[in-house]
């Protein structure tokens, strides 16, 4: 063997990841697994530094509920993703599954035994160096491959130099979220498509809408609902004012009960093709919301209504009473880029590709999701240093199908929203009439049988992608 060959294989330059959270944590991991030294930037910890949330300076530490939520691969998409994860030795998985408590379906942690367990198991990695510092202001220049991975608390001097960095109008606010709909789950034997006055929108399009109408008495029974309902209160470091247009719907209600019928809901210029000499006295409007038109958003629905009033409040709307929701309505603040203008599929800023984001700035949300975030760009960025060509995983994924979400999947001309992880982010599938034994599966079990069609094609693909 000639000495070039047995000679031993240069140390690659390190990957510096900003931000010690989930994302931050699970790039970390990924990037030491895959034998390339990582650098991880941490603030908490740093005397005199600390953020709104956070209770400790342990890394990946949950500051909000202790649950990741659905476990259940075959059925969940979330439990897909949690599947997807452990396929790829990540490090919040196996410490989550190490400290699950009791949680019926869900994967709950002891939220100190998990963060104990990551910071551990980062500190005892040959190739993790963790330095307690605030990165104030965009990386050194000769970092030449980094992650940003700073959550929805990042530190206000980042968070100013990615704002002059991208030139875009704002990065931290008060983000008011309408409700998404899976398309599948819309009563279309009430509900009708039709633009307003048939206008075609720039595709051509004159019915881009679905109808959902509403005599008087369904909707004083709704108003009633939304006015008495329970509402979100918000902490002191949320207290910023509501954006123009993005006013609750119960804050309008509050002002009149006919504001909504002269706002949103307004009746005019649709006719109803079943009744055409009935005139609604209301309707609701759902617009389509992602390229597979898999997903609709009800049009000026942002709410501060607690999720459970909230499923419960809005299938009252004729055509919505068996509506399945992909997301919730909300008002939070939300650090995060406009990611489809600004990233490319590596996750990089297209402006100063050295950069990748990971996590929730990226606009996805929940613990699972930034973590998943948070592994692919840990594998993409030791592949660069590895001078090796690595893709995202396909579409047909749960991870690919976010990274798609985040750089594109949106409608053009739409605002960009984050999103939870769910199957109206994956490439459709026609639900299957039989079983796999050919028997025939009731109309109410298509949709569940769909579910795990889709979430078989996505391990096989995954699997096809870590192995290739």
């Amino acid at each position: 063997m000639s000495n070039a060959a047995s000679s031993p294989q240069p140390i690659p330059a390190p990957v510096h990841v900003i931000g010690g959270g989930l994302a931050g944590s699970e790039a970390a991991w990924q990037i030491a697994q895959a034998g390339v030294p990582v650098i991880l930037h941490e603030m908490r910890g740093v005397p005199g530094i600390k953020t709104d949330a956070h209770q400790t300076d342990g890394l990946a530490e949950l500051v909000c509920s202790n649950s990741f939520r659905s476990d259940d691969w075959e059925y969940n998409a979330v439990g897909l993703l949690h599947a997807e994860m452990r396929a790829l030795g990540s490090i919040i998985m196996e410490c989550g599954d190490a400290h699950q408590v009791p949680a019926g379906g869900a994967l709950a942690v002891d939220r100190d035994g998990f963060s104990q367990a990551v910071t551990a198991k980062l500190e005892a990695h040959p190739l993790v160096t963790i330095v307690r510092e605030e990165i104030a202001g965009l990386p050194p220049e000769d970092w030449d491959n980094v992650i940003v991975a700073t959550g929805p608390l990042t530190s206000p001097a980042l968070a100013d130099a990615i704002l002059k960095m991208t030139g875009e109008e704002s990065l931290s606010f008060f983000d008011a979220i309408a409700p998404i709909i899976h398309a599948d789950s819309i009563d279309f034997d009430i509900a009708w498509r039709q633009s307003r006055y048939d206008k075609e929108g720039p595709g051509g399009d004159a019915a881009a809408y679905v109808n959902c109408p509403m005599d008087k008495e369904q909707y004083d029974a709704f108003i009633d609902a939304l006015l008495g309902g329970p509402k979100a209160e918000f902490k002191d470091w949320e207290n910023v004012p509501y954006f123009d247009g993005c006013l609750p719907i119960e804050v309008m209600a509050e002002r009149g009960r006919e504001t909504l019928r002269h706002g949103p809901m307004k009746p005019v210029g649709l006719t109803n093709p079943r009744n055409p000499t009935v005139k609604a006295h209301a309707i609701v409007q759902l617009r389509q919301d992602n390229a597979l038109g898999t997903l609709f958003n009800m049009v000026g629905f942002q709410t501060k209504l607690k999720h459970g009033a909230q499923a419960e409040t809005f299938r009252m709307i004729p055509g919505l009473q068996n509506a399945q929701f992909a997301r919730l309505g909300g008002l939070h603040r939300n650090t995060y880029l406009n990611s489809p203008q600004l990233l490319d599929k590596q996750l990089r800023m297209k402006s100063m590709p050295r950069l990748r984001f990971a996590g929730q700035v990226t606009g996805v949300e929940g613990y699972v999701e930034s973590a998943a975030m948070g592994l692919l760009t840990g594998r993409l960025a030791a592949a660069q240093a590895l001078g090796r060509d690595l893709s995202a995983p396909p579409p047909e994924t749960a991870m690919g199908a976010l990274v798609e979400h985040i750089t594109g999947g949106h409608l053009a001309g739409s605002k960009f929203q984050p999103m939870n992880i769910n199957y109206g982010l994956l490439p459709p599938l026609e639900a299957p009439k039989v079983d796999e034994d050919g028997k025939r599966i009731h109309p109410k079990e298509r949709g569940r049988a769909k579910k795990r069609l889709q979430s078989i094609r996505a391990m096989e693909a995954l699997k096809a992608w870590r192995d290739a």
